[in-house]
């Protein structure tokens, strides 16, 4: 088994005054060599977006993008025709493909918008490009490993498809629970970060907004210390 800790202080961090923006990998004007990514796991990106602002049209192409809210609601729009609101409870993916444009927008007067969104590069170059989003039932999270993104090759009950051998799990423990993660592949590793809460992983403390990444194991244990939100993505490594 190896590992990388990732602290939550360690991460890059940009103030747009509109945009807050924390970098676990390097992404913009943040850069460093040594945190480029975790396998095919590229960006994991912890943004927090001023009420009325937001992300103008800009383009994406050969990339799977998958966005979580955490608080709020942020607006989409697309060159596919998409117009919705992405909230708390949902997950968005977008496989670029071949190309596309967006915007992102927080429609609220008074709140912030926090969401995470996931880069995870693709297995196969220029599909067609795919949107989907879904409401999961945060019940089925509780104290349970909820599989929210698949290989769209190797579906995985309501989980959105993605253009990659990887899944997206999301699980709130109580404290004293645990759960344990199977690999599905012994070329696949986990990426575990802690939105709220600490656990104990890999003989490893985590707190709030720190990560591990751990590879070359059949198996991962995780033990919450505390009541916790967590979300974990097991990607291929090369």
């Amino acid at each position: 088994m190896k590992t990388i800790i990732h602290k939550a202080e360690t991460r890059g961090f940009a103030n747009h005054g509109w945009l807050k923006s924390h970098h676990t990998f390097s992404f913009a004007s943040y850069q460093d060599a040594e945190r480029m990514n975790f396998g095919m796991l590229r960006v994991l990106n912890d943004d927090v977006v001023q009420p009325k602002m937001g992300f103008g049209t800009h383009p994406h192409k050969n990339m799977e993008i998958i966005s979580i809210p955490l608080k709020g609601a942020l607006s989409h729009k697309d060159s596919m025709g998409n117009k919705r609101a992405i909230e708390v409870g949902e997950v968005q993916v977008m496989s670029a493909g071949t190309g596309l444009t967006h915007s992102e927008f927080n429609d609220s007067k008074t709140d912030e918008v926090n969401f995470l969104q996931l880069w995870i590069v693709p297995e196969e170059m220029d599909v067609e490009p795919n949107y989907e989003q879904r409401e999961f039932d945060v019940a089925n999270q509780k104290n349970n490993l909820q599989t929210v993104v698949a290989p769209k090759d190797k579906p995985e009950g309501d989980a959105l498809p993605i253009s990659q051998q990887a899944y997206i799990y999301r699980t709130d423990l109580d404290s004293g629970h645990s759960i344990t993660l199977n690999s599905k592949s012994n070329n696949h590793g986990f990426y575990v970060f802690i939105v709220e809460g600490a656990v104990e992983t890999s003989a490893k403390m985590l707190g709030k907004r720190d990560a591990v990444g751990v590879w070359e194991a059949e198996r991962l244990e995780i033990v919450a210390k505390e009541n916790s939100e967590i979300i974990i993505v097991e990607v291929p490594m090369n």
